[in-house]
């Protein structure tokens, strides 16, 4: 038996685009560019999948860049308003519980001068509206939260931020990484007043190397990649077709009986948390999002306990998959939650699809009350 519990570090793709994908590379694989039938027939892939991901977000077809994923999307949204608006002022707002692709890009940019100002969250990992309001200053040029922390799934009120944050500085762009949040909640960033909004394919059965940024129509943005023009010289490069039609598919099936996929996740987190937390000494520290689970086993370090789960083929995470690949450095999300020092290093994520199982939630939870234990007794020992 195998649990892989890990669906927000990436997910197993659709049959139907592994389909496309491959029939792009071994049939329909002309350049968009070119002017006969195969790169003719090679755009309309293209269309067709910008007008299925302009529909599920209602939101133009024109308003989609697409991108190699959601740390290129991200890159490009926070860079590329960055040069477009120093003119105007070099003060950003962000939340401080953002993915490396978002922070790290903070970083780099007030090595060049920029100041920005990081708004902490409360014990849930939520962001406080107030303080991140009360920053934003005449010469803030852009804000920047995630709408689903990749951690704990806590559910950031974005659209709410947006709308005030705008209403004290209507020339303020307002970006969001969705990465964790498109696919698993209704989205439309038109009536959230968002202005650029990152995506990332791999999350939502699509293949990797494929995402999106949604660019609202009179942003101003920077290109950070220049070439031969192409998507209106927003992202130079010849498009990766088969990926933006195999993320094209992902989006139309993620789409079909929406609600019915959410239910699911939601159900399956819960018949998760609620048979682990029968155990002694185990915490909950999960948000609201519908398909991410983050559970601190006390007592027990996260590494062994993941590399004790993958024994019994359960697959879970001890953090993003980006974080966890840098060294051993404590969690900035469960530090901004004020989480026991205890627990810091005890935590599990566990994240879900609407392809996880029933059996594969029940296996995972007896595998862990198999393992946790003989691990606790192990370390007393």
């Amino acid at each position: 038996m195998e649990a892989y519990l890990d669906n927000s570090a990436t997910t197993k793709v659709y049959p139907e685009v592994a389909k496309m994908v491959m029939k792009l590379m071994t049939l329909d694989y002309g350049n968009p560019s070119s002017l006969h039938k195969k790169g003719v027939d090679a755009e309309h892939y293209i269309k067709d999948a910008t007008k299925i991901i302009a529909e599920s977000l209602k939101c133009l077809p024109e308003e989609i860049v697409y991108t190699s994923g959601g740390t290129e999307s991200n890159n490009m949204a926070i860079i590329g308003t960055a040069l477009a608006k120093r003119r105007k002022g070099k003060h950003i707002v962000v939340s401080s519980i953002e993915h490396a692709s978002v922070h790290s890009v903070m970083q780099f940019l007030e090595k060049e001068g920029f100041e920005v100002t990081y708004i902490g969250t409360d014990s849930k990992g939520i962001v406080d509206v107030e303080r991140f309001v009360d920053v934003v200053r005449p010469d803030t040029i852009l804000a920047s939260c995630m709408m689903v922390n990749n951690e704990i799934g806590a559910v950031e009120p974005v659209a709410e931020i947006a709308k005030l944050c705008k209403k004290k500085n209507p020339d303020i762009i307002m970006h969001s990484d969705c990465i964790q949040a498109y696919g698993k909640m209704p989205i439309y960033p038109g009536k959230m007043s968002i202005d650029l909004m990152s995506v990332s394919g791999h999350k939502i059965h699509g293949p990797k190397g494929s995402g999106f940024l949604y660019v609202k129509k009179g942003t101003l943005l920077r290109p950070i990649i220049y070439g031969g023009g192409q998507q209106k010289n927003m992202r130079s490069g010849t498009e990766n077709v088969p990926a933006i039609a195999g993320l094209g598919v992902a989006v139309e099936e993620t789409f079909k009986d929406f609600d019915k996929k959410i239910e699911h996740m939601a159900s399956m987190k819960k018949r998760l948390i609620e048979n682990l937390l029968k155990i002694e000494d185990v915490y909950d520290n999960s948000g609201d999002a519908c398909h991410i689970a983050s559970l601190s086993f006390k007592g027990v370090r996260a590494e062994v306990m993941l590399h004790t789960l993958e024994d019994k083929q359960v697959y879970v995470s001890s953090g993003s998959a980006c974080s966890s690949n840098s060294a051993k450095k404590l969690s900035g999300v469960l530090n901004a939650i004020g989480l026991d020092k205890d627990l810091l290093e005890a935590t599990l994520r566990f994240s879900f699809s609407d392809m996880t199982t029933v059996e594969e939630v029940d296996y995972a939870i007896q595998v862990v009350n198999e393992v946790l234990p003989m691990l606790r007794h192990y370390k007393r020992g």
